[in-house]
């Protein structure tokens, strides 16, 4: 935290915001004396139990609770929450369309189409409409639709459907490779394939009929391909078809809702499962007392389908929020382009990816007088750590008044679980706080916790949208070896994290990519916290290839910006910063120029596979192709080892 530019306050709660917060209204509903954000969080970690149950209840959850325990188990993973309780995540998400049916549901809008809408009422016929449809291909109870859609209302409306009679779902974005789909969905054997057979980006249509036959012929368990787009999807459930509102089948707290993808970088995926009740009540609780999410609120996150927070997108309309879908690339025609979205639409919580936020700032944009951003009073941002610069740039060029969230979190929780709140400062580098009901400590290899310093993120509680287990893993085995083998009964994440004595939070990336040089461990985020300062900069990577006992080097990679080029001037500039402001042990031996940084399907970069790479491994073992955006860089990265190891 000694970096300058860390810490300043850029914004804070006035009166009004305090009064007018549903967390501050939830906190007087609880009349237990809770005035402040940390008693309060201290409580929904210290009675997790207790506080759920009031999640539960404030919220007023359609379903039945049951007479056993809140909480059963004595550590994780063996814990079970409301093991007597039955509800459907559909139901709740669809309870507006008996209370308000005119509200608009869905915006939906994509690059090459004007945004069409869809009320609460309409969404429930349609949903209705697909589930009578589902069910007369036979799907049941805790069988598969998997879904290759964009985003879209077709994959809404699919998932609302699986979720209504208590079939599971999963879905991939149609960018994906066909041998990553395969690999996700061969898993889970699904009964029915909702595809699409075309997607546009960045002003490009590209087909996919010859992948969705690929990805059927690996799929033999079967029974019907149905292509939204056709008379197909049309007429699902269309014949004889006249309820207005699905029939809702109430499943166990803990049945499986969806199946989601680890990153999948090497290795098949883990298939991991969460249930009805705990998305329920996860996604309740932080996008309505973190985000401050009201009915009626326009909301919308730069997502795919084959991304966590596109569930966590549909989540909003669990508090009755008006969800916007955005088909395309968040930087055509113009970097803009989500601005724009915003504009158009009235949103009041735009969710983006911190590089977003970032590109938006070197490309000079001016969101707050180019678009009428009047509506917006929140921005969301994940994927990666925000660095303060870009904190700064939020309330410079979009507004001063707005809430700036910086989320961490993951697929494995579909949450985050540090973020922001509305009682709670904004500083710039910093994330709020740790969020309610989660209890987020930084470990020593001991296992001791530390303030202050930095350390391994654990999770010392459970929560209930943690998995309810990975798809077919017998005794949870994969489970357990994925989260709790480094401190028996705490789930380990992965990530660095310093929790501050006043409770903020700094991500420093992932634990496993770590730069130590010289005994002095570094988080990636801060080294490209100083080279993406550069305007000459587009992108970069670093990676140490130290083992065990052995010292390795530092490489840096770096894309240039447009018009740029890597000189020895911006070279040696680069490693005077590194050398200023963080240490001379972290200044690069070698520094590259690459024309692209490899990256997930979500954005995240890939230090540790590249790190295999340079270390002699051949790409396609150190990560799979196709879970990647831009698999065509990885050989970049072999050539520059053969020649880097042949001139030693």
């Amino acid at each position: 935290m000694t970096a300058q530019g860390y810490g300043r306050t850029l914004w804070e709660p006035d009166d009004t915001v305090r009064r007018h917060a549903r967390i501050s209204r939830y906190m007087s509903w609880l009349g237990r004396g809770l005035d402040d954000y940390p008693r309060l969080w201290d409580w929904s970690v210290t009675d997790p139990a207790g506080f759920w149950s009031t999640i539960w209840d404030y919220f007023e959850v359609l379903g039945d609770r049951g007479d056993a325990p809140v909480l059963t188990g004595e550590t994780m993973p063996d814990v079970r929450w409301f093991p007597g309780a039955t509800l459907n995540y559909a139901r709740n998400a669809l309870r507006t369309a008996w209370t308000d049916p005119d509200r608009t549901a869905l915006i939906f809008t994509s690059e090459r189409s004007a945004a069409g809408r869809l009320t609460y009422a309409q969404l429930a016929e349609q949903v209705a409409r697909v589930a009578k449809g589902l069910r007369g291909l036979g799907v049941g109870q805790g069988d598969r639709v998997a879904a290759l859609l964009p985003n879209v209302p077709e994959a809404v409306i699919g998932l609302l459907a699986t979720a209504s009679i208590g079939a599971i779902w999963s879905s991939c974005s149609p960018d994906f490779g066909a041998s990553s789909v395969i690999d996700r969905f061969a898993q889970i054997e699904p009964k029915v394939l909702i595809a699409c057979d075309r997607y546009a980006y960045n002003g490009k249509e590209f087909s996919r009929a010859g992948m969705v036959r690929d990805v059927v012929a690996a799929l033999p368990g079967l029974a019907a391909v149905i292509t939204v787009g056709t008379p197909a999807w049309d007429d699902l459930g269309r014949a004889g078809n006249g309820d207005r509102l699905p029939e809702f089948e109430e499943v166990p707290f803990s049945h499986p809702l969806w199946v989601v993808y680890s990153s999948g970088t090497t290795g098949l995926p883990k298939p991991i499962m969460h249930g009805h009740g705990g998305i329920v009540l996860e996604h309740l609780k932080a996008q309505a007392l973190h985000q401050d999410l009201k009915p009626g609120d326009v909301f919308s996150w730069y997502t795919t389908t084959g991304w966590m927070m596109w569930n966590y997108l549909a989540g909003g309309l669990l508090s009755g929020t008006t969800i916007v879908l955005y088909d395309g690339s968040a930087t055509y025609p113009g970097p803009d382009r989500l601005w724009r979205l915003a504009a158009e639409h009235g949103v009041t919580y735009l969710g983006v990816g911190a590089p977003y936020l970032l590109a938006s700032m070197k490309a000079g944009l001016h969101p707050g007088t180019e678009h009428d951003l009047s509506a917006l009073r929140a921005i969301g941002s994940t994927g990666s750590p925000l660095p303060p610069e870009a904190f700064g740039w939020v309330y410079d060029e979009v507004k001063p008044d707005l809430l700036l969230g910086s989320f961490s979190g993951g697929t494995d929780l579909c949450t985050g679980f540090v973020g922001p709140c509305p009682l709670l400062p904004v500083r710039a580098g910093v994330i709020s706080g740790r969020c309610l009901g989660a209890r987020v400590e930084a470990f020593d290899p001991e296992g001791k916790p530390l303030t202050g310093e930095v350390g391994e993120l654990v999770l010392t509680q459970p929560m209930p949208s943690m998995p309810v287990g990975f798809w077919n893993d017998p005794g949870d085995v994969r489970y357990r070896e994925s989260y709790f083998d480094t401190y028996p009964g705490v789930w380990r994440h992965g990530d660095w994290i310093e929790i501050l004595p006043d409770g903020g939070c700094v991500i420093y990336g992932r634990s496993d990519a770590t730069l130590n040089r010289g005994g002095v461990r570094m988080g990636t985020s801060e080294f490209y916290r100083v080279v993406e300062a550069f305007p000459e900069v587009g992108d970069s990577l670093v990676v140490d290839t130290g083992r065990l006992g052995t010292e390795g080097r530092l490489i840096l990679y770096v894309v240039p910006a447009p018009g740029h080029e890597l000189d020895e001037d911006l070279i040696a500039r680069l490693r005077a910063a590194l050398r200023t402001q963080l240490s001379p042990r972290h200044v690069p031996e070698e520094v590259h120029q690459v024309p692209g940084i490899p990256r997930t399907l979500s954005g995240k970069k890939l230090e540790v596979p590249v790190r295999k790479i340079l270390l002699g491994a051949d790409p396609k073992a150190a990560v799979d192709p196709n879970a990647l955006a831009n698999p065509e860089v990885l050989g970049y990265f072999k050539i520059l080892h053969r020649e880097t190891t042949s001139s030693q």
